[in-house]
C-alpha cells in the first residue's frame, strides 16, 4: 500500500485494525499519522486515548497485553509503537522459545483484534535499498501477519521538485525552477526538510516575496555544499587563489570546516569509484550509485564527473589520503580549522 493509499483511505473512515509502515521518508507518515488520529479519536478523546510505545524500551507482549487491556478512560484506543525492528530475532541463532512467541503472539492477535483499538507498528530505521534491503526483508517477514503494509519510500527528484513548488504557492511565495532545483538538491530530497526550510523562507522574504538562489544559500545548512564544490573545482584546476579565496568565503559563512572536509572527502571517493567502474558522464554515475543504494541527483553526479574528470585517479587517491590526515589534525585538541584547512590546499595545489 502506497501513503497516498492509505491517507484516502482513513479520510474515508475505513481503519484497519492493525498497520505496519515500513521507510524513513518522514513527511508523508507525519501526514497520515495526523489523518489517523483525527479520523480514530475524537478531539476531546485524544489525550488519553493516543497511546505511545517504543520497542526499544518495553517489550512486543507488553505492547499486545496494553492494546487487549480494557480502558474506561479511553474506549477508543490509538497505540503508535515506535521502534518496530527491536521486536526482530537477535543474533544469527535461531529465535528463542520467547522470540518465536512473539511472533505467535502478534499473529493470534491480527487474527482477533481488541475492539476500539487501532494498533500502528513504525519501522523506520532501515531503507528499501543497498545495505538495508535485507533488513527491511526481515522485518517484513516478522510482521508478515500484518495485512495492511504501507511503504514509505523517499522521494524521487522530480516528486520532491513537484512538492515544493506546490508547498512554495501554498506559502505564498514565488520560487523559480532553478531555485527549486537548488534547494531540492541542496536537501537530498527530503520532504520534510524542504517543507521546513520553505516556511523559513516565508517567514525570511514575507508573503508574495520572491526567492532567490542567494536567498537559499544563505538560509538553507547545506546549500553551501554548492560553494564546497567550487572549491573542489577550484582544486582540480589548481588554482591555489582561488581555492584559499572560496575557503574565505566558507568561513564568511559560518561553515563548519570539518563538515566541510567531509563533503570534500565523499566528493574524492565518489569520483574515485566513477574511475575505476570506467563511469564517462552523469548519466551513468547516476545510475551505478543508485544499483548500490547510494542516493545521487543529477546534479550531483554532474559534479561527481567533473571532479572525475578534473583529476587522474592517481591524484585522486592522493587528495583523499590528504583529506584524511587533515582530518586526523582537526580532531586534534584546539586545533585552527582554518590554519589545517589552508594547509590542506596548499598540498593539493602544489
Amino acid at each position: 500500500m502506497t501513503p497516498q493509499e492509505l491517507y484516502t483511505q482513513v479520510k474515508r473512515g475505513n481503519i484497519a485494525p492493525v498497520y505496519l509502515l515500513l521507510g524513513q521518508e518522514s513527511y508523508q507518515r507525519t501526514m497520515c499519522r495526523q489523518a489517523m488520529i483525527e479520523a480514530v479519536l475524537p478531539p476531546d478523546a485524544r489525550e488519553d486515548g493516543l497511546i505511545r510505545h517504543d520497542l526499544d524500551e518495553v517489550s512486543l507482549p507488553e505492547v499486545l497485553d496494553d492494546a487487549n487491556s480494557f480502558s474506561l478512560f479511553a474506549p477508543t484506543r490509538l497505540i503508535w509503537v515506535t521502534g518496530a525492528e527491536a521486536a526482530l530475532p537477535k543474533g544469527r541463532a535461531a529465535a528463542s522459545d520467547d522470540e518465536a512467541g512473539d511472533e505467535a503472539a502478534l499473529k493470534a492477535y491480527v487474527k482477533s483484534p481488541a475492539p476500539g483499538v487501532t494498533l500502528v507498528f513504525q519501522a523506520s530505521r532501515y531503507d528499501f535499498e543497498g545495505e538495508d534491503k535485507t533488513k527491511m526483508e526481515r522485518v517484513r517477514k516478522f510482521f508478515g501477519s500484518i495485512p495492511a503494509q504501507v511503504e514509505f519510500h523517499r522521494y524521487t527528484s522530480q516528486a520532491a521538485q513537484t512538492l515544493a513548488t506546490k508547498l512554495a504557492a501554498k506559502a505564498g511565495i514565488k520560487i523559480g525552477a532553478a531555485e527549486i532545483e537548488y534547494l531540492c538538491e541542496a536537501l537530498g530530497g527530503d520532504a520534510a526538510r524542504i517543507s521546513v526550510e520553505i516556511e523559513k523562507l516565508r517567514l525570511f522574504r514575507g508573503e508574495g516575496g520572491v526567492i532567490s538562489e542567494e536567498d537559499i544559500t544563505s538560509m538553507v545548512p547545506d546549500a553551501r555544499d554548492t560553494t564546497i564544490f567550487a572549491l573542489v573545482a577550484a582544486v582540480g584546476r589548481k588554482d591555489r587563489q582561488g581555492s584559499l579565496g572560496l575557503l574565505d568565503t566558507l568561513v564568511k559563512e559560518g561553515e563548519y570546516l570539518p563538515l566541510a572536509l567531509a563533503f570534500l572527502g565523499t566528493q574524492f571517493r565518489h569520483a574515485y569509484i566513477a574511475q575505476e567502474a570506467g563511469l564517462r558522464n552523469a548519466s551513468q554515475i547516476q545510475g551505478h550509485f543508485s544499483k548500490l543504494g547510494v542516493p545521487m541527483w543529477k546534479s550531483r553526479a554532474e559534479q561527481v564527473a567533473q571532479t572525475a574528470n578534473a583529476f587522474p585517479i592517481k591524484r585522486i587517491a592522493a587528495a583523499i589520503q590528504k583529506i584524511a590526515k587533515a582530518d586526523i589534525q582537526l580532531r586534534d585538541n584546539n586545533p585552527d580549522d582554518r590554519i589545517v584547512m589552508e594547509e590542506f590546499i596548499l598540498n593539493l595545489t602544489a
